[in-house]
């Protein structure tokens, strides 16, 4: 599908891509991925970025387009009898290729730029894989504006029974980089759960185009220590919370992360303290403290199971997201009041579907590498709840992601999507 000489981009080499960023139907992969990296998309404003990649989509008539927010869904129905383009009378599995459109807060990393082969400015862990391609530099090109590229062209490319073995749907939603509440694929299975039915899922996250297998689970939640107001003048009339946080500071620190293997795959956890915060003027004995902690858990445990580890049966019943404080009555934290910032489940590796099999032979292939975990949280965990096997799979280093330098090869993005076609072909 595509050939050496598009690992030297044409588009504006050493300097900043020409502005605008719409894309448009004609355009080969490198300039789409341009297209999308030169159009702003923080989280909260992706609209001009779900706009057109709506467009885009719309353009291609053998896609069924809908959009719901600013998530945009597009299907092939080669297979399932839906499409007047169908006139056989065979069925295969439908895989989504998904990747959210947002990125994190830039720092000082947007426009976008090319990077001609050699140049300084790439990282030595880039230019020592890719010595020969020129570099996408910018605030979103691993995480995930490259997958992102790849998707939309194969969106457009796989256009008939002909080209591919399968049905795929294409998701490329908002606010992935934000609370879950607001993430935009979490709308769309809640509101329209039929657009993401499926027997197998990619989300397209940084791996190195290896393949990573489900998730940890993650929650938020601030510990609160108490004390009593007073002057610091006067400070034996108080009891100050800030002082009070040791403790809670010394038991995460005292903490040792498990390793656990799930499914043949290893899982590190993580219990960290993220942030505090606490007083009310510079000569108050504060009144309380909140010690801000990210709890990163293994697949193998629910949502309830963490909680009930850290804060107890009672406290993980009736504890959750907007409840306010709720007092731990065992696990780690026993005695302090809890409240809950943020809670999603982990997901399973995977890689018990049938569709797995012949990807993860392609991957080893290429690479000479098996799966790994995934450690970080990451939207598989949304079609695991739904039944749908699904793993990470995506072009760029996910060490670089919301990295200043936050680069990917050219070459690494169009083995990235040789490897997605080579297998959608393949596969039945």
């Amino acid at each position: 599908m595509t050939d050496e000489k598009k690992y030297t981009s044409t588009l504006a080499p050493d300097g900043q891509l020409a502005p605008g960023g719409k894309i448009s139907p004609d355009q080969n992969l490198d300039e789409i991925f341009a297209a999308l990296m030169h159009t702003y998309s923080v989280s909260d404003s992706e609209s001009a970025l779900a706009d057109s990649v709506e467009a885009f989509l719309r353009a291609c008539a053998h896609l069924q387009v809908h959009r719901y927010g600013d998530t945009v869904v597009a299907a092939t129905h080669f297979y399932d009898g839906t499409s007047h383009t169908n006139t056989s009378h065979t069925s295969a599995p439908r895989v989504i290729l998904a990747g959210h459109i947002d990125v994190v807060p830039v720092i000082e990393n947007f426009p976008p730029r090319i990077l001609s082969a050699g140049d300084g400015t790439i990282r030595p862990d880039v230019a020592e894989r890719y010595p020969h391609s020129d570099v996408m530099w910018g605030r979103g090109a691993t995480d995930m504006k490259a997958s992102d590229a790849a998707f939309l062209y194969l969106a457009r490319e796989l256009d008939s029974a002909e080209k591919t073995r399968v049905d795929i749907t294409y998701v490329f939603y908002d606010h992935e980089e934000v609370q879950a509440e607001k993430n935009g694929l979490g709308k769309v299975v809640a509101a329209h759960p039929d657009w993401v039915a499926a027997d197998f899922a990619i989300i397209g996250e940084p791996t190195n185009t290896l393949i990573e297998g489900g998730c940890n689970g993650t929650m938020r939640f601030d510990v609160l220590t108490h004390g009593v107001a007073a002057h610091s003048a006067r400070a034996w009339m108080g009891r100050n919370a800030i002082h009070a946080a040791a403790d809670v500071l010394r038991t995460l620190a005292e903490y040792e992360p498990a390793t656990i293997r799930v499914n043949g795959l290893e899982y590190r956890e993580g219990l960290n303290a993220t942030m505090i915060s606490g007083g009310e003027g510079t000569n108050i004995i504060p009144q309380e403290c909140r010690v801000h902690v990210n709890y990163r858990f293994a697949p193998d445990k629910t949502i309830h199971e963490a909680k009930a580890l850290l804060m107890g049966e009672e406290c993980a019943r009736v504890s959750g997201v907007g409840v306010g404080p709720v007092r731990a009555d065992g696990g780690l934290f026993a005695g302090y009041d809890i409240d809950m910032k943020d809670e999603s489940a982990g997901a399973r590796p995977g890689l018990d579907s049938p569709l797995v099999d012949s990807l993860v032979a392609r991957v080893r292939e290429r690479s000479g590498q098996e799966p790994t975990a995934k450690f970080g949280w990451t939207d598989v965990a949304r079609f695991s709840e739904l039944g749908i096997p699904a793993v990470n799979l995506g072009a760029g280093d996910p060490l670089l992601a919301h990295k200043a330098d936050e680069q990917v090869a050219l070459q690494e993005l169009h083995e990235y999507t040789d490897l997605l076609c080579g297998w959608l072909s393949e596969n039945r």
